[in-house]
């Protein structure tokens, strides 16, 4: 009787790998992260109201690292947890080791006969004492830290929120990026405010791509995009043909997007989108044409955040794309 919950055990965790397995083999999107954010490359991407989740830093990437990012041991994540930590636990500093001592200076000279507990109140009296003399000391601490306390920056500069049209209007286009902690990086850049033209040539840019992915339309890729995601969609193409397998992505449609991150640096212009969009996604055997995975009826849903960039052609071109 004992083995049968250790019996339900294995079989629970043998219907969950074949879950998994089969989940992976009916997913034909495209996977990685891969390109370049110019300066924040190696950085984080603000996170968004449709997109919570922390997302890491572009892995596959020719854009050059700043002397901190190419130190052994740099750790993006760590810095930026770092930099979120608030200051100062409930006992730290100044006033936790103030009022540490003077609590551990009471009990002692109460404990030898002396100190809070001297006029024969007892331990009662002390722990009053110490009540007393802690609450005091919060006040002032919390005085002393609300003087301390810089003034709120405005969201990306009050530029990047500005574009947002009425909720009315908005289509698939959320609000701004929730504040994040500064991010680990040489160069922030200034801040750029995205235009509802520049929404649109967004949306109609993940839509391109991915039917010129689909259609392996190399030339129309070469236009849509930079020459390093150019190269980087060329190589998963090829190694789809080598294996005798073709990626038909059909009816993008965009549902959601929101802005991390848009700025100017080095004369050019970024701007991270979180992007949510369904298509019908399949791989299909080059010879035959036959459905070797995902569905030709189901729609799938996928999070991304995708990276844009123009230059002095004024054109935006895709550079980056980050699995969510």
């Amino acid at each position: 009787m004992k083995k049968k919950p250790a019996r339900v055990l294995a079989l629970s965790m043998v219907v969950l790998s074949l879950s998994g397995a089969i989940a992976t083999a009916a997913d034909a999107r495209r996977g990685g992260s891969f390109g370049s954010r110019g300066s924040r490359t190696y950085s984080a991407p603000r996170q968004t109201d449709n997109s919570p989740r922390y997302v890491p830093p572009v892995e596959r990437s020719m854009a050059p690292r700043s002397p901190a990012q190419a130190a052994p041991g740099y750790n993006p994540a760590a810095a930026q947890n770092q930099a979120a930590r608030p200051g100062g636990s409930r006992f730290g500093g100044f006033g936790g080791g103030l009022l540490g001592g003077l609590i551990a200076g009471g009990l002692l000279g109460h404990f030898l006969g002396g100190g809070w507990g001297q006029s024969g109140s007892g331990m009662f009296a002390a722990l009053i004492q110490i009540a007393v003399i802690g609450g005091l000391l919060w006040l002032v601490i919390g005085f002393f830290r609300r003087r301390r306390q810089p003034q709120a920056a405005p969201v990306m500069g009050g530029s990047v929120g500005d574009f947002s049209p009425s909720p009315s209007s908005a289509g698939p286009w959320g609000g701004v990026a929730t504040p994040q902690a500064p991010q680990p990086v040489a160069d922030q850049g200034a801040d750029l405010a995205i235009t509802t033209a520049d929404q649109r040539d967004f949306e109609q840019l993940l839509t391109d791509v991915q039917d010129a992915f689909g259609r392996e339309d190399y030339a129309r890729l070469r236009e849509l995009a930079t020459p390093e995601i150019m190269s980087y969609l060329s190589e998963e193409l090829s190694r789809n043909a080598t294996h005798g397998l073709r990626n038909e992505v059909t009816d993008t449609r965009l549902i959601d997007a929101e802005v991390s991150e848009a700025w100017s640096e080095a004369g050019a212009d970024y701007a991270t989108i979180a992007m949510r969009y369904e298509s019908r996604d399949v791989m299909r055997d080059r010879a035959t044409g036959a459905l070797a995975q995902g569905s030709r009826d189901a729609l799938s849903e996928t999070l991304e955040y995708w990276t844009f960039a123009r230059g002095v052609d004024r054109v935006w071109k895709l550079s980056a794309i980050q699995e969510a």
